[in-house]
């Protein structure tokens, strides 16, 4: 179970607290034994991100790549990303109708670097997630996407915001869908606050909500903090972030990953 504020009160795996409850708050068990270099690797991958092509002036940063594995064979590869001629190299995100800001809307995200595709941490991330869904009956018969995004809130302005997509409590991609977030980095912001409500918040602030339907309140700190959601039992959403009282620039740089089974196509 956990508390209103999120913090994990009984030592429950998180496969049993994500189908029991909907969400979990955990640290990965390997957050404070991973090679040093393979989160520096990480974190450095924040440093240049392009502002989101979709958004500018909201402060928000973004990369974003797909894998996609296969359970029968135990086979994780990156989907080939399409070249661009401003970022590279971008991948295809759609969220069909779940985020109000860009309903139906196809958007191309600056892809994650070759190197950052081969970091160890990342990976093992990547497969501990696909690891606490593959109860879910339809994981098993079928191949499993995962979209890889990384994105920095990030402002240096007291007066400025860093707002999310979309701002307010919502879900990501339907009854199969899964979302996985990890602090990689933050440093002097304030705000960044997740909230957990149930299903029938989506579209609405936090302040909106009556409070027996807020189900958690807390904030991610430490490098890997993580939390989950099984997108068909609950909404979630992030406060924007601000500046701190500091004189440094203040970010909040997340792991977001996406996990669903894909489906047919013909």
């Amino acid at each position: 179970m956990s508390a209103p504020n999120g913090e994990i009160t009984a030592p429950l795996p998180v496969i049993a607290r994500l189908r029991g409850q909907g969400f979990v708050r955990y640290r990965p068990p390997f957050a404070t034994t991973c090679p040093e270099r393979d989160y520096v690797q990480l974190r450095a991958a924040f440093d240049d991100m392009p502002a989101d092509p979709y958004a500018l002036g909201s402060n928000r940063f973004r990369r974003y790549s797909r894998l996609v594995y296969l359970p029968w064979r135990d086979e994780l590869s990156w989907i080939p990303d399409v070249p661009d001629p401003v970022f590279g190299a971008v991948a295809e995100y759609w969220q069909d109708g779940h985020n109000p800001d860009f309903v139906g809307r196809r958007r191309w995200f600056p892809a994650l670097c070759t190197a950052l595709r081969e970091n160890a941490l990342l990976l093992r991330l990547v497969r501990a997630n696909i690891e606490q869904v593959l109860w879910h009956e339809e994981m098993e018969r079928s191949p499993i996407y995962v979209g890889v995004h990384l994105i920095k809130l990030s402002v240096a302005d007291p007066t400025a915001l860093a707002v999310s997509s979309p701002n307010c409590l919502h879900q990501d991609g339907g009854a199969t869908m899964f979302t996985f977030a990890h602090l990689v980095a933050a440093e002097n912001f304030v705000g960044g606050e997740n909230v957990i409500a149930t299903p029938g918040c989506v579209g609405r602030t936090p302040e909106e909500v009556p409070p027996g339907q807020v189900l958690a309140r807390f904030r991610l700190t430490e490098p890997l903090d993580s939390y989950a959601v099984h997108d068909s039992h609950v909404s979630h959403y992030v406060s924007p972030v601000r500046m701190g009282g500091g004189a440094a620039v203040g970010s909040r740089s997340v792991v977001i990953m996406g996990i669903a089974p894909m489906g047919p196509q013909l």
